[in-house]
């Protein structure tokens, strides 16, 4: 092979992965980039176990037969959950606005003048602000119904491609023509920065929500203070914790909101025990990825910034991802 197409060859195969890269964000199909990745990240990890007692293959088709089964599983039991959690949490949704009240007429005394003024002042008001609200937003709610559909839809899909990719997986990249090795390597690249950052996230969101349970269902109730909700802002916390810093500070924003019911000063208790919180997720944030992708918390932070203003919440999710992958690229090529 001539040595000028031996060195085209590696950066075409960048160029299509950024095309490739550019056209999830634009076609909105990173719901299911990230679903295929991560049944063919689980995959690719547990076998090994497998495939020292079994075959390759066999191994691999075991492995994604029982991840069906438990996707299948667990979307149950969320739905299970949710509802159980419903029931307990809200009880009665016919009763949900009398249930509410209490809390708004509580945070009336705490809140200033401008913003009682907007309040509703009784059950029915309530009700009839609620209704009129959806009526005035119904075809927003009804395009946010079909996108919902559509997320789930293209989730789905990227599942079932993520599995056949984990069946017919090849360990030895190294035949083909160059081209494919030079994109096989690309995907292997992507695929690795991809494991590090939500691995790393996950444990993230798990020690965060751990915190935040201490603090809602042992230290308040320590002192007497049982907040509505609670378990439900828990489980709020973990779900938005996935999401990179800004997840943190929309469970916050939630957990002082209802704090607020309460008073006024275990609203100012919730906020300093959340911007310590927060702080510290910082800390993690730095030590657990930044260790992961070799980056300080300041670059991620950048990348979700420049990401967000392009391709708004979906690029908040896709910018440690990406980032990673994009440092690791220019590491491989000794540029940083």
């Amino acid at each position: 092979m001539p040595s000028d197409l031996a060195r085209r060859i590696p950066a075409a195969s960048c160029v299509i992965a950024a095309f490739a890269l550019l056209l999830v964000m634009t076609l909105h199909l990173l719901p299911a980039l990230v679903a295929g990745l991560l049944v063919y990240v689980l995959v690719d990890a547990l076998a090994p176990l497998l495939e020292q007692r079994l075959s390759g293959a066999l191994a691999r088709q075991l492995l994604v037969g029982a991840l069906a089964a438990l996707i299948a599983g667990l979307v149950a039991l969320l739905i299970i959950g949710a509802v159980v959690l419903v029931r307990n949490e809200i009880g009665d949704p016919n009763t949900l606005f009398d249930r509410l009240m209490p809390l708004i007429d509580s945070a009336r005394a705490q809140l200033p003048a401008w913003i009682v003024a907007h309040l509703p002042v009784s059950t029915e008001d309530f009700r009839a602000s609620a209704t009129h609200l959806a009526k005035t937003h119904s075809a927003q709610l009804q395009v946010a119904g079909k996108e919902s559909l559509h997320v789930t839809g293209r989730i789905l899909v990227g599942l079932v491609l993520g599995a056949l990719l984990a069946l017919v997986h090849e360990r030895d990249g190294a035949e083909g023509a160059p081209l494919r090795r030079e994109l096989t390597l690309r995907c292997a690249r992507f695929t690795t920065a991809f494991r590090n950052v939500v691995f790393a996230q996950v444990k993230i969101a798990a020690i965060n929500t751990a915190l935040t349970a201490i603090f809602l269902l042992v230290a308040l109730p320590l002192f007497g203070i049982t907040l509505p909700l609670a378990k439900t802002l828990v489980v709020i916390t973990f779900v938005v914790g996935l999401l990179p810093v800004v997840g943190n500070l929309i469970s916050n924003t939630l957990i002082v909101l209802v704090a607020l019911s309460a008073s006024l000063w275990v609203a100012i208790v919730a906020l300093v025990f959340l911007v310590l919180v927060h702080k510290f997720e910082y800390f993690l944030n730095a030590r657990i990825v930044g260790s992961q992708i070799r980056a300080r918390a300041w670059e991620i932070l950048l990348a979700m910034l420049v990401m967000e203003a392009a391709f708004g919440l979906p690029g908040v999710v896709a910018a440690p991802i990406y980032y990673a992958y994009l440092k690791s690229e220019l590491e491989a090529a000794k540029l940083i």
